[in-house]
């Protein structure tokens, strides 16, 4: 991506309030801005950062900073898209601290098709593969080719494959063996000239009918997805959210057995493997937290999956708010839900 040299500035007692869509007035005792891969060679060949417990952050909006945080914040900002154009194959590389609605808004404009599902999303591009985002029926893993990434022990770069990623249900080796020893620089992307339209998942095919569009194009599809996504889902930069606070559960068939015999209704979809995912946001609704206000937080009134800072909540405040959200869920349908957010404690 970009090239250019640079002096390092490492700043001290920064508030994260910016930083976090939240909205948590939290504050590193140490920040620096990374804007070049080499950055990361400079940052880490002193000692001291070794050391440092260290919290890497890209557009912040997955992550839920109960306290301050007492080490090294390390802003993600790696920008540039460059793509490759191979007959109908397509090869977009994007760095990790682009805005990842940018990178789909630029590959729909051009009518690169894989990954138009997953409009608004909110974070970066470089935490995409950790989490391995997914909506309406489009996981990043199917559009995904490799990922650069910075060994922060050793100093090296590696390219990790879709294998090597393990990627699974909002799942990948990132988010377990391997966990804080990498830093996603680029990501590696395959799309295509012809595009495979998937309107099946969630309000997608009635909206389109709403419209009146019978033969949909990406464009079609990106912007109903967004509206549909903006209908739901609260705008952190009017009120402090991230996005899905809680997974959806999967469980075995026999579990599910049980749950449904008590609760006919009880929304579900298959997963892999013969077992089943239940929705999180009726299973809350179910329970009665749906646009409920606890202080300064609760969830949002029009999806119950979503937790909000109603103003000056703190990251403690809404942490409780959810093991109650938990403890409910599970005392009244035995499944335990686990948050999709990263909690930093």
């Amino acid at each position: 991506m970009r090239h250019q040299t640079s002096m390092l500035q490492i700043q001290e007692n920064v508030s994260l309030k910016n930083f976090n869509t939240f909205g948590i007035d939290a504050k590193a005792r140490y920040f620096v801005e990374i804007a070049h891969q080499d950055d990361l060679v400079e940052l880490f060949a002193d000692p001291q950062w070794q050391q440092t417990e260290r919290l890497v952050l890209g557009g912040g909006s997955n992550l839920l900073l109960v306290t301050d945080f007492d080490g090294l914040v390390i802003r993600m900002n790696i920008r540039g898209i460059e793509h490759r154009i191979s007959h109908n194959d397509v090869f977009v590389e994007a760095g990790g601290g682009e805005v990842w609605n940018d990178l789909v808004n630029f590959c729909v404009a051009r009518g690169y098709a894989g990954i138009e599902n997953l409009s608004l999303i909110p974070g970066s591009v470089g935490a995409s593969p950790i989490q391995n985002i997914g909506a309406y029926g489009v996981e990043l893993k199917d559009a995904f080719v490799s990922c650069r990434a910075f060994e922060i022990a050793t100093g090296a770069f590696k390219t990790f494959s879709k294998a090597d990623c393990k990627f699974g249900y909002r799942e990948s080796v990132f988010k377990s063996e391997l966990k804080d020893q990498y830093i996603i620089v680029s990501v590696k992307f395959h799309l295509s000239l012809i595009p495979n339209i998937n309107t099946q998942y969630g309000a997608i095919g009635q909206e389109l009918a709403n419209r009146g569009i019978t033969s949909p194009t990406i464009k079609d599809v990106s912007q109903v997805v967004s509206h549909i996504r903006v209908s739901k889902l609260p705008d952190p930069t009017t009120i402090g959210n991230a996005g899905s606070f809680f997974k959806n559960p999967v469980i075995a068939q026999h579990e599910f057995e049980t749950v449904h015999t008590k609760f006919p209704d009880v929304v579900n979809y298959p997963a892999a493997d013969g077992q089943v995912k239940l929705a999180a946001g009726w299973l809350i609704e179910q329970c009665g937290w749906k646009g409920k206000t606890i202080g300064h937080t609760g969830t949002w009134k029009n999806q119950a999956l979503v937790l909000v800072n109603h103003g000056g909540a703190t990251g403690t405040e809404i942490y409780n708010f959810s093991s109650q959200i938990i403890d409910s869920v599970y005392a009244k349908f035995g499944v335990m839900l686990q948050r999709e957010v990263n909690i930093i404690s």
